[in-house]
């Protein structure tokens, strides 16, 4: 498809580059062209040149769209989530990880089967566009539904290993790495579970097959006080440093959570050039602690953003995360200067990215993956427009997204899903989840 986006205020995500009124061209999957135009000439120069009339040159766009003054810019990368639970939303609330994951979580997925879970992220697929998400790095052990979902959605999922000592082994994951290399939409990363649900040995063989195709590797790590307290107590080391030692990282990758670092962590976070992926709201919301991620920051280890999923989360949204994401490191920090919003944009566009490992898809430019957000600035959560940047993070909401594209198609349309049918995947889902309840 053929599109041609104007009378658009533009926020490439581009260093040190302001917001501009322009335009943005798409041909297929790509966007071709980011170029300003003054606001009064953008209903009628339509060519790089600036030569030639709309009208005259109608034919080359499938579709043109009128962005009435609105903002666009790269749509926001969930960089760690579990699409497939939204089937327990609200079902395992006001508990502690532990018995989280071990009287309900883990029981309850046991009686998943491929429809459940092909479903269930059709649903996640929906939230993650009403709040202009155009990526997700997604962890979770059932994995061909969920690519047969992301396919019939055209949704850009990047899939990360989920290998502990119950399921999926380091042979699967490098079939899985090998099938999805190149693909346009769905990419996979090594990864496992945690260091406390995967033996060593195991662990090794990871090492080693990411090692063998100079591959990152990415696990949930230091997300509690007492994982951290175990660790130690079975291998004298923190679990990163245990982790470090056994090889995982030689070719760099990420860890979710990282809630609580030891001192050493944070040098190996840095050497190794790891990212860490935050998610506020599931940790608070979990009893699990506040990251630092204020002094990971000003030690140039690089940060993203996730939500992480929607039974510990309840709620995939971008902007809720953002917020969280400066306001607690100002609260614990007691210093309204912490983690500056634009800092915080970053960790949901670029830096995603960047740690997900889809860097064409971080700023909007030519040649770059056509991933983009249109949010309505028409909204009284967004006026005075003094400053956009910090209205996207501090008063920004999903009710600004007024349309979500992925891959050059447009996914999410004022309030409506093209060609998906919500009221089938509501009640698919409300069947999985009454059944399993």
């Amino acid at each position: 498809m053929r599109l041609r986006l104007y009378n658009a205020r533009i926020l490439t995500m581009e260093e040190a580059r302001p917001v501009f009124t322009g335009e943005v061209h798409v041909e297929g999957s790509r966007i071709t062209c980011v170029k300003p135009v003054p606001s009064e000439k953008a209903q009628t120069v339509s060519d790089m040149s600036g030569e030639g009339s709309l009208s005259s040159r109608r034919e080359e766009w499938d579709r043109e769209i009128d962005c009435e003054g609105n903002l666009l810019m790269p749509g926001f990368k969930n960089s760690h989530t579990h699409s497939p639970m939204t089937f327990l939303r609200s079902r395992a609330d006001d508990m502690e990880l532990s018995e989280w994951l071990n009287e309900v979580v883990f029981p309850a997925e046991a009686c998943l089967n491929d429809e459940d879970v092909y479903w269930c992220s059709r649903l996640a697929f929906l939230e993650y566009l009403t709040s202009g998400t155009t990526a997700v790095f997604d962890m979770y052990f059932y994995r061909e539904p969920v690519i047969k979902a992301a396919r019939d959605v055209g949704y850009r999922v990047v899939f990360c290993g989920a290998a502990n000592d119950f399921c999926e082994s380091e042979q699967e994951m490098n079939r899985m790495f090998e099938r999805l290399a190149g693909d346009e939409l769905l990419r996979f990363q090594y990864g496992f579970h945690a260091e406390y649900t995967t033996s060593e040995p195991l662990l090794r063989r990871i090492a080693a097959a990411a090692r063998a195709r100079s591959a990152p590797v990415y696990t949930h790590c230091a997300e509690t006080k007492a994982e951290v307290e175990e660790c130690r107590q079975k291998t004298g080391m923190s679990p990163l440093a245990y982790l470090d030692s056994l090889g995982m990282f030689e070719n760099g990758g990420g860890v979710f959570h990282m809630v609580h670092p030891d001192e050493s962590d944070y040098e190996i976070l840095k050497e190794r050039g790891l990212y860490v992926i935050t998610n506020p709201a599931s940790n608070l919301k979990l009893g699990s602690g506040i990251a630092p991620v204020a002094r990971m920051l000003e030690m140039g280890i690089p940060v993203a953003l996730g939500t992480d999923g929607p039974a510990s989360n309840n709620c995939l949204d971008m902007f809720r995360e953002m917020f969280l994401a400066t306001g607690l490191q100002k609260g614990i920090r007691h210093d309204a200067r912490a983690v500056d919003a634009r800092e915080v944009l970053k960790m949901a566009t670029i830096n995603g990215s960047y740690a997900m490992g889809i860097r064409d898809t971080d700023i909007l430019a030519e040649g770059k993956a056509a991933d983009m957000v249109l949010i309505n600035l028409d909204r009284p959560n967004m006026q005075p427009l003094a400053d956009i940047t910090k209205n996207l993070v501090y008063s920004g909401s999903k009710e600004n997204v007024k349309m979500t594209v992925v891959g050059g198609k447009i996914l999410y349309e004022d309030g409506e899903f093209p060609g998906q049918d919500t009221r089938e995947i509501y009640r698919k889902v409300k069947e999985t989840a009454n059944r399993i309840a």
